[in-house]
């Protein structure tokens, strides 16, 4: 099997460092990050500039872009063949509700996806104790499961902030939501200047049962399937009233 391994925390990541370990054991893995942090970039491309590819010392390569031109550049330009799935993160911190928008770990994920690749984002969810092994054993076993896969899927893990044996089991979620997001901090530079920095993401609001939020709150693994497609299908019938 062939992974391809990306993230947006950038090639020095710990997290990133304990997926390749984790997954070297049972795949041929290339890994392909950004140079720098890039959490946030979302699905966003680099048309204005050229890439460059670059290899660290322990046989990473890293891009001077965002995560989705990592492996847009690794599928359709530098590796010989098709990565058999590509895998996103480990993410410093949760990616769940409507981060999942922003995220660039996801993002990562997506573009897999959309270039036909099964695709998995998986993020820590907390920053605090550091448990990478137990998300990367969680997804190591996903993978060695993904014979089972009946189609190609883009699913996006978060992994609770615990040892592996503190886990309660691996819950199939849907996406929850957040209130939104705390105002803007101004604040002034050294020169004088009004600078503005975007706030904390809100808390959550819908963690039902069945929920990424719910699931990880109570030390379980959420596993939620994403799909691409934006379309508002329960609006095209009044919109095309409106229109004609």
């Amino acid at each position: 099997m062939r992974i391809l391994i990306s993230n947006d925390d950038g090639y020095f990541s710990p997290g990133l460092a304990c997926l390749a370990d984790a997954l070297s054991a049972i795949a041929e893995i290339t890994v392909v990050a950004p140079e720098r942090d890039r959490s946030g970039a979302s699905n966003s491309l680099t048309l204005d500039r050229p890439l460059n590819l670059k290899r660290a010392h322990n046989g990473f390569y890293y891009v001077n872009g965002t995560p989705t031109d990592c492996v847009h550049l690794a599928v359709t330009g530098m590796l010989d063949e098709l990565p058999d799935m590509v895998i996103s993160g480990i993410n410093h911190g949760a990616n769940m509700g409507d981060d999942t928008i922003y995220s660039g770990t996801v993002a990562a994920a997506t573009e897999g996806f959309l270039l036909g690749v099964p695709s998995i984002a998986v993020s820590l969810a907390g920053t605090e104790n550091g448990n990478f092994p137990a998300a990367a054993r969680i997804v190591r076993e996903m993978v060695q499961r993904c014979d089972a896969m009946t189609q190609p899927m883009l699913l996006n893990v978060n992994v609770p902030d615990l040892p592996y044996e503190a886990l309660n089991g691996i819950k199939v979620t849907r996406l929850g939501k957040r209130h939104k997001a705390e105002p803007v901090v101004k604040t002034r530079n050294p020169r004088g200047e009004m600078v503005y920095w975007v706030g904390a993401a809100g808390a959550a609001q819908d963690i039902a049962e069945d929920t990424d939020f719910y699931a990880v709150a109570n030390s379980q693994v959420s596993v939620t399937p994403l799909q691409i497609d934006l379309t508002h299908f329960s609006q095209l019938d009044a919109l095309r009233q409106w229109l004609i």
